[in-house]
């Protein structure tokens, strides 16, 4: 039985992912089924959902697969969870509109951030992880159905959109680093560092008492520095290694966060010190590189790859938010039927931190 106190309409605005292939897979409606929360559940009024570039690739199909880097495949090794038509969207913000059987009607009301990890497990193994807009719907709707241990109440006034720039890039980056093992005074080098997973990691190393450098895009340098980098290096120049020899005055780098992988894989293993670590959760500059072994055993480095994080990962962005250790960083904002204008413009990166959508009749309630 569902407890509620306002009226919940039978439909709502959603966009739905149709399947593999282009932007023509993302279709808007306005005739979709409210769902209804099972026991255990609660159902959120979805006020703001920021954007990750694992809803570009899921929908792309760009994963591939242990046997073909170049399969049309979905995010997940361990067995497919993706059923089409899926509504994606992980970094939802919302409201408790409406409980399950099991769960205490006084949580109607809360504004929450969303945990969009569905874990599978009860420790903290990845090893069976998957997430809300891939195993199950997410939130590019107006309303959407969560378990309630995973919506969190968070004590800050920031505003939904600024709440929603966190969840998917923050607690990604904060996986990384609790990988990587980084300590205050370590040095830390950052690529794809004005993205959303890129900036938040300048920020969480901050926030450990580590030391950030990072490798921006043209023109996007003095927004990354005003979050806490130490320094920053253009995206493209000539001799990596020796930039960030300069900028470092020849310390050493003992931890590499990377995000970008493609032809400066090999640079990044240079720049480490002898037992560094190499983290990476992405690879927008392309999936596939070469590796010499030879540096990788010499230098006695640790590989980390790493997706999402834990729950105890989460519990510390939420602490880091409500601390103002770590500050949102809003790229863009834009309504859910302009959803294809904010996927082109997310694809684009001419922008610095994350974009945000907003269904339609919040941003008209706000307006």
């Amino acid at each position: 039985m569902t407890a509620m106190t306002k009226t919940v309409p039978a439909t709502m605005a959603a966009v739905l992912l149709t399947g593999h292939g282009g932007p023509e897979k993302l279709v808007y409606r306005t005739d979709v089924k409210v769902p209804a929360p099972d026991p255990g559940e609660v159902l959120v009024e979805v006020s703001a959902c920021g954007m990750n570039n694992t809803d570009v690739w899921v929908r792309q199909g760009a994963y591939g697969t242990e046997e073909d880097a170049a399969a049309v495949s979905t995010w997940r090794r361990q067995g497919n969870t993706l059923v089409f038509p899926r509504i994606q969207g992980t970094d939802t913000v919302g409201t408790i509109v409406a409980v399950g059987d099991g769960v205490s009607p006084d949580r109607i009301g809360e504004r929450v951030m969303v945990d969009f990890s569905i874990y599978n497990r009860d420790d903290d193994s990845l090893a069976d992880i998957d997430y809300m807009g891939h195993g199950r719907d997410g939130g590019y709707a107006e309303y959407q159905t969560v378990p309630a241990e995973n919506a969190h109440v968070v004590d800050t006034d920031m505003s939904d959109v600024e709440l929603a720039t966190f969840c998917c890039a923050y607690l990604t980056g904060e996986q990384m680093l609790e990988r990587a093992g980084l300590k205050a005074g370590e040095r830390v080098l950052v690529t794809g560092a004005s993205g959303g997973v890129g900036s938040g990691i300048v920020q969480l190393a901050r926030a450990r008492g580590a030391i950030p450098y990072a490798v921006v895009g043209k023109g996007k340098e003095q927004a990354v520095l005003d979050i806490g980098a130490e320094a920053v290096i253009t995206r493209g120049v000539a001799d990596l290694p020796r930039a960030v020899a300069e900028v470092t005055g020849g310390q050493p780098i003992d931890v590499v966060a990377d995000l970008v992988g493609g032809a400066i894989f090999n640079d990044l293993l240079r720049i480490l010190r002898p037992e560094g670590r190499y983290t990476t959760a992405g690879a927008i500059a392309g999936p596939v590189v070469q590796l010499d072994l030879r540096t990788m055993y010499l230098k006695q480095l640790q590989l980390h790859g790493s997706s999402q994080g834990t729950r105890a990962d989460f519990r510390r962005i939420v602490g880091y938010i409500e601390a103002k250790k770590i500050r949102p960083l809003v790229g863009g904002v834009y309504r859910l039927s302009d959803f294809h204008r904010a996927q082109a413009d997310f694809v684009a990166k001419d922008f610095v931190g994350k974009l945000v959508v907003v269904p339609d009749a919040i941003a008209e309630r706000k307006a």
